[in-house]
C-alpha cells in the first residue's frame, strides 16, 4: 500500500492490514540533491486553465471496503478503467487486494460490468513473494497485452520486504504472474533507516521500445532521509531482464545494485510522458494537492515549471493516461492543450478512501513544433490538406482521404485549420471516393489506396465511402500489401 502506517482491526467485519503501506507521504515534492537539473535553456512557463473536480467519490468497493486508494487510470477502448488497492471479504489471503472498475466518464460512476461497484482481480499467493498483500497497482497496455506492475508483501512483519512483481492479462481482469511469480525489483539495501517500507510503489509506461518503471526505495542511497524518492528503470521486456538500465547521475547505465539517483522527493508517485511537451510528467502530492513535475527525455533538465492540480488528498494520485502510459490529447486542441487529471483518496475514515477526481488543463506550450512532436500528438487525427482532401495522420505518416465525411469515421477529430508541422511527414497514399473495398473471411474490411494496399477499416466506412465491397478470400486477401489499421 502507499503512503502512512496504518493498522486497524474491525473495520465493517474485514481486518485491515495495511501490509505494504509503510512509506510516509509528507509534503514534499522537490527534486533531490543527486536529480537536481542543470537547465540547458530557460523553463516554458505553463499555463493553468479549466480547474475541475467531481462532485463527490467516483471509485469505490462498496460498503465491503474498507479503503479504496492508489488508483492506476487508463483512457482505453472508449471508457476509463481504473485498478486501485482495496480489501474485500473472502477474497484470497487476508490483506490487500487490487479491484477493478470501469465508466464512460472519470467522473464515474465507476462500476463492474455486471453491476457491482467493483470486482477483485488480483490477491496475494500464498507462499510468494507476495503471499498476503497486493497492491499499488501500475497498469498499462503494450500492443494486446495488459501489464499490472504492483506491490507485494508476504506478510505483516514486512520490514525492508516490500518489492515489486509483474503479471500479464489480455482483459485487464484474468492475471498471470510472469517472472515466474518472483519480484523483479527489490530493495537496494544500501542504507537501513527509521522507514522500513522497502521497494514499491510502482509506475510503469512504455516508449520508444522501452519498459520505463518508477518506484519508491527507502533503502536506496539516493532517497531521503526518512526514504522519500523515485528511482527509475528501465528495460526491453516487461519482467526486466533484457538490456535493465538504471537512471544515473551520468544518465542511463547498466543496472546495478546501487540506486543513487531520485527524480523527486516525494512517496506514491504516478507517471506519463507528455508528447505535447515532450516531457515527462510526475504527479505527487504536495501541501496543497498533486503538484506535476517535469522532466525532459534525458533527464537533464526541468522543461516547464512544476503546475498544482489542487484539492484535498490522503493519498499518492493515479493519472489518467492512454494504455501505454502516455498522456491523453485534448480532442478540441491537441496541439495548445495538455489535459491533467488525476484519481486520488481524499479522506481518512481510517485509512485511505473516497476516491475523487481532480484535473485542470495547461497551455502555452507549442504542441506540434516539429514534426516528429506533430506525428506523436497528432496520431489518430486528420487536418485539411492542401489538394482538398484530408490527411489522417497515422503512425507517422499522412494517409490523404477524398471524403471529410470518411475521415471522421476513422479519427478522434478532424482539425479546421492545417498544422504546418504535418506537411513534415511523408504521404503514403491516397483512398479515392468509391475506392475498392474487399472484406476478408475474418469479417475484416479494408479499402484500397492508390498504390493497391489494404486499409483496414471500420465496417461502415466502405458505405460512407461509395465502395461496394467484394468477399475473397484469405490468398486473395494475402495478396495485397498493408498499409496500416485504421480502426480507432
Amino acid at each position: 500500500m502507499r503512503g502512512l502506517v496504518r493498522r486497524a482491526a474491525g473495520l465493517v467485519g474485514v481486518v485491515l492490514l495495511a501490509g505494504c503501506t509503510q512509506a510516509p507521504v509528507e509534503p514534499g515534492g522537490q527534486p533531490s540533491v543527486q536529480s537536481q537539473a542543470q537547465p540547458s535553456r530557460l523553463p516554458v512557463d505553463l499555463r493553468v486553465a479549466a480547474e475541475r473536480s467531481s462532485g463527490g467519490v467516483v471509485v469505490s468497493g462498496g460498503l465491503p471496503a474498507p479503503y479504496n486508494y492508489g488508483p492506476t487510470v487508463l483512457q482505453d477502448g472508449g471508457q476509463y478503467r481504473v485498478w486501485w488497492c482495496s480489501q474485500l471479504p473472502g477474497i484470497g489471503p487476508p490483506g490487500d487486494d487490487v479491484l477493478h472498475a470501469a465508466a464512460g466518464s472519470v467522473d464515474g460512476p465507476f462500476a463492474d460490468s455486471g453491476g457491482a461497484p467493483a470486482v477483485p482481480v488480483f490477491s496475494g499467493q500464498p507462499s510468494g513473494f507476495d503471499g498476503m498483500h497486493t497492491c499499488d497497482p501500475s497498469v498499462i497496455r503494450v500492443d494486446d497485452r495488459y501489464y499490472l506492475y504492483y506491490t507485494g508483501a508476504a506478510g505483516d512483519d514486512h520490514a525492508h520486504g516490500n518489492a515489486i512483481g509483474v503479471a500479464s492479462s489480455t482483459d485487464g481482469r484474468a492475471w498471470q504472474r510472469e517472472a515466474g511469480g518472483a519480484p523483479i525489483i527489490e530493495p537496494s539495501g544500501e542504507v537501513h533507516r527509521e522507514n522500513a517500507y522497502g521497494a514499491g510503489q510502482p509506475s510503469a509506461l512504455y516508449l520508444d521500445g522501452w519498459f520505463y518503471l518508477m518506484f519508491t526505495d527507502t533503502t536506496a542511497a539516493g532517497a531521503g532521509w526518512n526514504g522519500a524518492g523515485q528511482f527509475v528503470v528501465r528495460a526491453r521486456d516487461p519482467e526486466f531482464r533484457d538490456q535493465v538500465q538504471a537512471l544515473t547521475e551520468q544518465g542511463f547505465r547498466p543496472a546495478g545494485r546501487g540506486r543513487s539517483r531520485s527524480v523527486v522527493d516525494a512517496f506514491s508517485a504516478d507517471w506519463m510522458w507528455v508528447p505535447a511537451l515532450d516531457a515527462f510528467a510526475i504527479a505527487h502530492q504536495t501541501a496543497d494537492g498533486t503538484s506535476v513535475t517535469f522532466w525532459d527525455r534525458g533527464f537533464t533538465a526541468h522543461p516547464y515549471p512544476p503546475v498544482l492540480i489542487p484539492g484535498p488528498w490522503q493519498e499518492g494520485p493515479g493519472l489518467v493516461r492512454r494504455p501505454d502510459g502516455t498522456a491523453p490529447v485534448s480532442t478540441s486542441d491537441p496541439c495548445g492543450v495538455v489535459p491533467l487529471d488525476v484519481l486520488r483518496a481524499t479522506a481518512l475514515l481510517p485509512a485511505p478512501t473516497d476516491i475523487r477526481h481532480f484535473g485542470i488543463d495547461v497551455t502555452g506550450a507549442d504542441g506540434c513544433a516539429t514534426p516528429e512532436q506533430a506525428a506523436d500528438v497528432l496520431d489518430g487525427f486528420a487536418v485539411p490538406s492542401p489538394v482538398r482532401t484530408v490527411d489522417v495522420v497515422h503512425r507517422g505518416q499522412r494517409v490523404r482521404v477524398e471524403r471529410r465525411s470518411v475521415a471522421e469515421l476513422l479519427v478522434t477529430g478532424v482539425l479546421d485549420r492545417r498544422v504546418s508541422a504535418v506537411d513534415g511527414l511523408p504521404v503514403v497514399g491516397t483512398i479515392a471516393t468509391g475506392a475498392q473495398a474487399l472484406r476478408a473471411p475474418n469479417g475484416d474490411v479494408a479499402l484500397l489506396d492508390d498504390k493497391g494496399r489494404l486499409w483496414t477499416v471500420p465496417p461502415e466506412v466502405p458505405g460512407a465511402n461509395g465502395s461496394a465491397v467484394t468477399d475473397v478470400s484469405e490468398a486473395e486477401w494475402d495478396s495485397h500489401p498493408r498499409g496500416g489499421d485504421l480502426r480507432r
